[in-house]
């Protein structure tokens, strides 16, 4: 079933400029190029654009009430990704998560490690022992942080070899997203966690722009760079009351979600959301006819728990698109993209 408002969302958009985010390397810490990309977005389509100390973005949307009372949305750029932790003798890198992942999950990996200088090197996660011709015990080793290096595709076997091409402890390593955008509406790639909301949010701007519509009340939405290690909206503006997290919605278990709905989280390990925006979402999906589902996250926290540990006084609520194997090879469907982005604009359109 479709909503009376996706005919009007601009789906060939939303899709394009989500490819176009995932292909910009951007682990937490080290979001400038896509906030360069964000902010250029948001002042194409006509919005103000400011930049918090944090690095954090916050796009303005004036409302028709004059209350000093804002409608806060957030959705985060920044992704998984590793740090150099050290190098080897061999010339292999060890590495450091940024983030949480499994380390099954990024093993045989392409991978682009940046230097301090605006240097790039193409690598591939491996464990160290990479063989099963060479190592009988190669299935059995467990995969964590000792046991996995990157190889640097450059002519490098010692310690020195690596040092003289500026790689060193603390660069940034991001993963290959290995982005498929198919024919059929399934979007399969890593970092759909969350670029996928933030192009959902971005949809809702297209929408209000093209449409020459105003929200109720003023709308802040907020991109976050460090919500993957705990502190994205840690800070947001005094004049949010309430605030949704827009984030991806996690699929497997005894979870309802699917890849193709908008998936609604009563309550993740921080504890249960807003019971009446919950609630509001709810009803607005009901009445939009979108595909959604009501599930619990007891593994998660979201840039709304963040913003509540921080100390904010305010109302939180978390919705988002449904990814299937998150934090790993993940995939979606661009209807939750895009029903996600209806479901947002119902909420701020409503008195």
């Amino acid at each position: 079933m479709s909503s009376s408002l996706q005919p009007k969302l601009n789906r060939e958009y939303i899709v394009n400029l989500l490819e176009e985010l995932l292909l910009i390397p951007s682990p937490s810490g080290f979001c400038m190029n896509i906030m360069r990309r964000i902010q250029e977005e948001a002042l194409n389509l006509g919005y103000k654009f400011e930049l918090t100390p944090k690095g954090n973005g916050i796009i303005t949307i004036p409302g028709l009430s004059s209350a000093n009372e804002a409608l806060g949305l957030t959705a985060h750029v920044d992704t998984l990704g590793a740090m150099v932790r050290s190098i080897k003798p061999n010339g292999m890198l060890r590495f450091t998560p940024i983030g949480g992942y499994a380390m099954q999950t990024v093993e045989g990996e392409y991978c682009l490690i940046h230097t301090r200088d605006g240097r790039q090197y193409e690598g591939t996660v491996l464990s160290t022992k990479p063989s099963v011709h060479v190592y009988p015990d190669m299935r059995d080793q467990k995969r964590d942080e000792a046991n996995m290096e990157i190889r640097i595709d450059e002519m490098v076997r010692t310690k020195e070899e690596v040092e003289k091409l500026g790689i060193a402890v603390g660069d940034i390593v991001s993963w290959d997203p290995r982005t498929r955008v198919l024919p059929n509406g399934w979007i399969k790639s890593r970092h759909l966690d969350d670029k996928a909301s933030v192009a959902a949010l971005f949809g809702l701007l297209d929408w209000l722009k093209r449409e020459g519509k105003t929200p109720v009340r003023t709308v802040k939405l907020i991109l976050s760079t460090y919500e993957e290690v705990g502190h994205g909206s840690s800070y947001i503006p005094a004049d949010i009351t309430e605030f949704i997290a827009v984030d991806m919605g996690a699929i497997g278990d005894d979870l309802s979600a699917t890849e193709r709905d908008v998936s609604i989280c009563a309550k993740d390990s921080t504890g249960p959301y807003d019971y009446n925006m919950t609630s509001k979402l709810i009803d607005l999906a009901k009445r939009e006819n979108l595909p959604f589902a009501v599930d619990i996250y007891p593994q998660y926290g979201s840039d709304a728990s963040a913003a509540l540990r921080g100390g904010s006084n305010i109302r939180a609520a978390l919705v988002g698109p449904g990814v299937h194997a998150s934090h790993g090879m993940e995939r979606t469907h661009a209807d939750a993209v895009v029903s996600t982005a209806a479901l947002l604009i119902a909420y701020i359109m409503e008195p």
